[in-house]
Order: C-alpha cells, then sequence, then structure tokens
C-alpha cells in the first residue's frame, strides 16, 4: 500500500467523536485522525504480511495513526533480532506521546525471546534526556523483563531514570506497581530502599492500592507506606 491509500483508509476509519475522546487523552497530540486502535492493527498485520520494509523505508509521520501504524508493523514482522532493532532504533525517536509508546512495547514481543539483546539496546536509551525515550525504556522492562534473573536489574534501572517529566515518573509508577503483583517481596525491598521523588514512588503505591492483584492485608501495610 502506498502513503496515498494508508492515508486514505484511515480517513475512512476515523470517527470524529473518537477523534475528540483521543485528543482528551493525549493532550498536545493535534494531529490525531480519530481511527480506534483495532483498525489500525489490523492494517498494520496486513502490511506486515507483505513488503514491510518497503513500507518502513517511506512511511508517513503525517498523523499519530500513521505513527502508531509504523510502531505496529515492526512489532508484528517477522525478522532477524538485529533487522528489527535497527528499525526500532528509527522509530523511538517518532515517539511523542504515552499511548504510541506502550502500544508500541507491548507488540515488540519478540523481545521476550531475545532478552539479552534487548536490554542491551535498551540501556543506550537509559541517560536520555528526552522524556518518552525514558518512558520506553521504563515500559519495556515491564512489559518483558519482570523475571527472577532481571528483577533485581530492572529496580536498579528504574531508580536510575531521572528525567523529570509526568509520562517518565507515571511509567516507573506503573512498572513498580506491576513488580508488586508479581515480586511482592523483591519489590517490597526496593520500595524500602530507593531514590524514586516522592511523586513516583507515591503512584506507584496508589497504583498497588488500585490493584486487584495485591492482597487486601498487602494494602494495609502500603497505605503505611506512602510518603507525606
Amino acid at each position: 500500500m502506498t502513503n496515498e491509500e494508508i492515508r486514505q483508509y484511515l480517513e475512512e476509519q476515523s470517527e470524529s467523536k473518537f477523534q475528540e475522546f483521543t485528543s482528551g487523552l493525549i493532550p498536545g497530540t493535534n494531529n490525531i485522525l480519530g481511527v480506534r486502535i483495532p483498525k489500525i492493527r489490523a492494517l498494520a498485520k496486513q502490511i506486515a504480511r507483505g513488503d514491510w520494509r518497503e513500507y518502513l523505508e517511506h512511511a508517513s509521520d503525517a498523523s499519530y495513526e500513521e505513527i502508531m501504524l509504523q510502531g505496529f508493523v515492526i512489532g508484528y514482522a517477522k525478522g532477524e533480532i538485529e533487522e528489527m532493532l535497527s528499525h526500532v532504533a528509527a522509530f523511538v525517536p517518532k515517539i511523542r506521546d504515552w499511548s504510541v509508546n506502550d502500544c508500541f512495547c507491548s507488540t515488540f514481543k519478540i523481545a521476550a525471546r531475545h532478552r539479552d539483546r534487548v536490554w542491551d539496546f535498551l540501556m543506550e536509551y537509559r541517560e536520555s534526556e528526552e522524556e518518552f525515550e525514558q518512558r520506553f525504556v521504563a515500559v519495556m522492562l515491564m512489559d518483558y523483563f519482570l523475571t527472577e534473573e532481571y528483577i533485581g536489574r530492572v529496580f536498579e534501572v528504574w531508580d536510575s531514570l531521572s528525567h523529570p517529566g509526568y509520562y517518565r515518573k507515571m511509567g516507573v509508577a506503573w512498572g513498580v506497581a506491576t513488580a508488586y503483583a508479581k515480586f511482592p517481596e523483591e519489590t517490597h525491598a526496593y520500595l524500602s530502599e530507593n531514590h524514586l521523588d516522592d511523586f513516583t514512588y507515591n503512584k506507584a503505591i496508589q497504583k498497588m492500592l488500585e490493584s486487584y492483584r495485591v492482597s487486601g492485608e498487602a494494602k494495609n501495610l502500603l497505605r503505611q507506606m506512602k510518603r507525606k
């Protein structure tokens, strides 16, 4: 499909009310057409079955949906890990909102089969000065590295991400809360000794308190651990 055909398809699938709804969820993003995520995913799968390399080489960045589409195509395409990471490296600078970031991370499932290599790749962004590059690291660690082998290192990296932006902080908080559900003892120990700023720390606690995967007894203890 050409960029023109893709754009025409997306415009045909757009909904004005959904555009307004999405714009409210992603403040600061002004190029939203209003296409539902499942429709973008379906198009991405179609492209990934064809000449996806040609598509990525010439893909348009004109709208939120077109950037989201690129992320999905990278996630669904079949290729060797080094080739796929080269496409990820070209894509990451295009991430300018939490939605594109988080949808891409959850779709790049090849990461689970190549954790050692992907870990090294992610560490290249650890000290980035870009907010969403640090969120990219935080969410990828949450999605693919909450394992016995990596959990200690994951805490170390989350602890070191220092961009002051809201979305970096929320990404780390989300990750810590998710880790608590899988590794409660290890996460509790981390919560007792960490370098998280107060906002991120308290947001993590809040997310744990809202989680149905955390016991009532644990929640009582967590309430006492909130910072004033």
